[in-house]
């Protein structure tokens, strides 16, 4: 892995950034194709959203997309990720105003389940830890991940690719490093994000492809028992894509999905970019 801190080689982060001290910043994890980057027009929007909501001041859009896209020409296929910080500051909880911010990329190699070019169907569970209701946080991708990090902590088979997180009212929300979405019939169909979870750019892209698939798409609330009436389901990430799912498991109880039409015609339509 190879890293760059405000545009220079290395790896070293100072120990007043207030993103280490109060997971005070954002983050993109984007995916390389072609020695490019995939959406990335969606990563900096919502990047620019995110640090206009929590009133961090964005590094320069123009150098910011120039830095990007030349780290990324590096590799044919890789991982990027950008972590913006509000930067260094005194001590304590409360801005001072006067912060510049800090801005880290690393380019990654693949994982073996991302590299393929069509995701193997995938089996997923209904994690034990909850997420918590912050409608002024929802949506946003801030380096606070302790949720996803404990539920992704509650298994270590290797056959389960992800784990589905719940709100405190049971409403299923999203997973621990992705989207949800479950297609009946002509309905395409994944959780509202106005109260906790993360708004991923791959689920941005999903719902606008809905209308010219001749899919009605909605964000709805969504419980277990709603999946058993699912003709089919997939999770959406933006280095994955989009992952058909076969088995989603509760405890001892199953879901299966045998159909895949909708996540197949997605993944024909993502391999174009």
């Amino acid at each position: 892995m190879k890293s760059w801190i405000d545009g220079r080689a290395g790896s070293a982060i100072d120990y007043r950034d207030r993103g280490l001290n109060y997971g005070d910043g954002v983050f993109e994890t984007m995916r390389v194709r072609r020695h490019s980057i995939r959406l990335l027009d969606y990563h900096l929007e919502r990047l620019n959203d995110a640090c206009r909501r929590l009133k961090i001041a964005a590094p320069s859009a123009t150098r910011l997309r120039n830095e990007l896209m030349r780290i990324a020409a590096q590799r044919p296929e890789a991982v990027l990720k950008l972590i913006v910080t509000r930067g260094i500051g005194p001590r304590g909880y409360r801005p001072s105003g006067r912060e510049r911010c800090t801005r880290v990329i690393s380019l990654s190699p693949l994982s073996q389940h991302a590299a393929h070019a069509t995701p193997r169907p995938a089996r997923v569970r209904i994690c034990a830890m909850r997420l918590g209701v912050n409608e002024a946080l929802a949506g946003l991708k801030t380096l606070n991940r302790l949720e996803s990090v404990l539920a992704r902590a509650e298994w270590t088979d290797a056959g389960i690719w992800e784990g589905l997180m719940r709100d405190p009212d049971d409403h299923i929300v999203c997973g621990t490093m992705s989207n949800f979405f479950m297609r009946r019939g002509a309905s395409l169909l994944t959780p509202k994000l106005d109260r906790c979870g993360i708004a991923g750019v791959m689920r941005r892209w999903v719902l606008e492809q809905a209308s010219p698939m001749k899919l009605r798409a909605s964000e709805v609330r969504l419980r277990w028992s709603d999946l058993a009436t699912a003709d089919e389901a997939f999770m959406t990430n933006a280095v994955a894509g989009i992952v058909p799912l076969a088995v989603i498991q509760h405890g001892r109880s199953r879901i299966r999905f045998a159909e895949r039409d909708a996540s197949n015609a997605l993944n024909r339509l993502l391999g174009m970019l």
